[in-house]
């Protein structure tokens, strides 16, 4: 689904991504792991068109996406969340999900005036489908709500239902677990697996929350001072020295002479 190829972002003299190199399959969750400022955030947001990388390649399929701003990968199937949901607080969360489709009718003058029938046929169709996503997503309780009123990780939530009112080919998802309880975080993980095996969609999942990876990701990525370091089975990614290093700033060789001594 997407191939990054010797991925380089850097903000002045520091290099936040330092020529990663991977690809993610189509109709896979993918995890993406790695100690605090080793470039995956920034990684997320060079693939999803928020910065211009400094060199390198994104392909989408057979399609060459680098440097392409978000609105255009939008329209592509490309979409991200963020690690602070980024809701309309005074909207309710049904509304949220209703704007997310572009092109609608009603966002024209001539149509207001004179395509009224087909903006109040447009409204109704998209009001059943966010009421269909709430529903998939268990928070059809909240879809009167005031969005900004919500808990954290119902805006999680929210912020993954508004990738299923588009035709959705590859979302990334960063933190979703941050600020969300246990119990919202398994619904989350369950959101993802129902959407990945019954619609077909790829995620590619930034958490730290290891026991959340295990759960739902195969592979899992492991990125340290913007490199990629491993991928494998979560299990894999753990037995690695290199990752082991990047976590605990030894290795293990290194930690096991010390308990020896």
């Amino acid at each position: 689904m997407i191939k990054v190829q010797n991925l380089h972002k850097h903000f002045g003299g520091f290099h936040a991504v330092d020529g990663a190199t991977l690809e993610i399959q189509q109709g896979s969750i993918t995890g993406l792991i790695g100690p605090n400022g080793a470039g995956k955030t920034t990684l997320f947001n060079v693939i999803a068109g928020v910065h211009a990388p400094t060199s390198g390649k994104v392909m989408l399929q057979d399609q060459d996406i680098t440097g392409l701003p978000p609105h255009e990968l939008f329209h592509r199937g490309v979409l991200r969340t963020f690690q602070i949901a980024h809701e309309f607080g005074s909207m309710t969360c049904r509304e949220n999900l209703m704007m997310v489709p572009a092109g609608q009718s009603g966002e024209t003058l001539w149509n207001t005036w004179f395509g009224r029938k087909r903006i109040a046929d447009e409204e109704r169709a998209l009001r059943a489908k966010a009421d269909e996503v709430l529903e998939f997503l268990t928070i059809s309780h909240l879809a009167d709500h005031k969005a900004g009123q919500v808990s954290g990780g119902q805006k999680k939530l929210l912020e993954l239902g508004r990738t299923m009112m588009v035709d959705a080919k590859i979302v990334f998802l960063d933190e979703v677990g941050a600020g969300v309880n246990r119990t919202l975080l398994n619904t989350i993980g369950d959101a993802i697996l129902r959407l990945n095996k019954e619609r077909g969609y790829t995620f590619v999942v930034i958490e730290h929350d290891m026991d959340f990876i295990g759960r739902i990701c195969d592979p899992v990525i492991c990125m340290a001072e913007g490199k990629v370091l491993a991928q494998g089975t979560l299990a894999e990614i753990k037995a690695n020295e290199q990752v082991i290093e990047a976590y605990l700033g030894t290795g293990l060789k290194n930690k096991q002479k010390e308990n020896a001594e």
